[in-house]
């Protein structure tokens, strides 16, 4: 049975060799006889080659070139899942209440494509790693975070349109702040963070406050703070903790908390306004490849139907 299994197995894999040789000869034949019509019907192909160009360098102008454009949104309040609800009109381009601005942008054509990636926290510090552009991350990955109160925004524009994008900016953000659920939840989120900035500030500084009691009461010296560690020293026979680690640690949350305090003046807000990538998404030097080949292919096949013309007309008058 395993023989057979391994026989089954080998026999397929013959037959897929066997079928992408086929195919390789195939597509040899094809490429060879468009060589051949190439300079056999040159007075065809030509002329087809150099429209197609002209058609691509055309499309591929400054003004025809589409750029990427992102921003990281941090989320006072409002959970991904929330904020994709609201972001959704803006992805399918539906159901934008009537007086959004983005609605204009959306419907014209000059925003399009708008989508949402996570951001990823590897260190899982609270700062932002990357985004995960290919979506490779899980909400279960414990070495590759999703952030909860990250999401990068992405849409493409225009060249000619680059210089709307503060408005753009500001038409996207307006629209995400009016919806009520994030407004809701940025609401009851305020007094959380203002409580977390009040508890750590207190706290660093009660700790820091009993460290320099010991350190000033208790005769330290440098031999007492060279012999201390992790965050304990002796003083005699006497064990004095310093709480060092536990202020650094207050510290750092009230740091963070600090500082999305100072972002939380909406639901939605941008830590950075939205720029374009440097590179568009269809260079003028890949539109020219794909009009040259979509020419070369025209033109062979203009050049076959007059090769069997005759054969045709027969086939047409029957």
């Amino acid at each position: 049975m395993e023989q057979q299994r391994e026989m089954n197995f080998f026999e397929l894999c013959v037959a897929f060799a066997k079928a992408i040789g086929r195919l390789c000869k195939v597509l040899w034949r094809i490429f060879s006889q468009m060589i051949r019509h190439t300079f056999q019907y040159w007075w065809i192909v030509f002329p087809c080659l150099i429209v197609a160009t002209g058609v691509g360098f055309y499309f591929s102008r400054y003004e025809n070139l589409n750029y990427r454009v992102n921003a990281v949104a941090m989320l006072n309040g409002p959970t991904i899942t929330q904020f994709q609800q609201a972001f959704n009109p803006l992805s399918s381009g539906q159901n934008i209440p009537a007086g959004e601005k983005i609605a204009e942008y959306i419907y014209t054509g000059k925003t399009v494509g708008f989508s949402t990636y996570r951001v990823v926290d590897c260190l899982n510090d609270g700062v932002a790693d990357y985004i995960d552009f290919k979506s490779k991350s899980s909400p279960t990955d414990t070495t590759r975070v999703q952030m909860q109160d990250r999401i990068c925004l992405q849409f493409t524009i225009k060249s000619i349109h680059l210089g709307l994008l503060p408005e753009i900016e500001e038409a996207v953000l307006h629209f995400l702040n009016s919806n009520p659920a994030l407004q809701k939840s940025y609401e009851a989120y305020l007094p959380n963070l203002r409580d977390e900035v009040s508890f750590n500030h207190t706290q660093a500084i009660k700790l820091d406050s009993l460290t320099s009691q010991y350190y000033f009461n208790n005769n330290f010296d440098g031999k007492n703070m060279a012999n201390a560690s992790n965050g304990v020293a002796f003083v005699g026979d006497r064990e004095v903790k310093l709480f060092l680690e536990e202020i650094y640690e207050h510290q750092a949350h009230l740091q963070r908390a600090d500082y999305r305090m100072q972002l939380a003046t909406a639901p939605v807000v941008l830590e950075n306004s939205f720029s374009a990538d440097p590179t568009p998404t269809n260079p003028r030097s890949k539109s020219l490849m794909k009009s040259f080949l979509v020419g070369w292919v025209i033109g062979c096949l203009l050049a076959e139907m007059i090769k069997k013309r005759k054969t045709i007309f027969a086939w047409l008058k029957q």
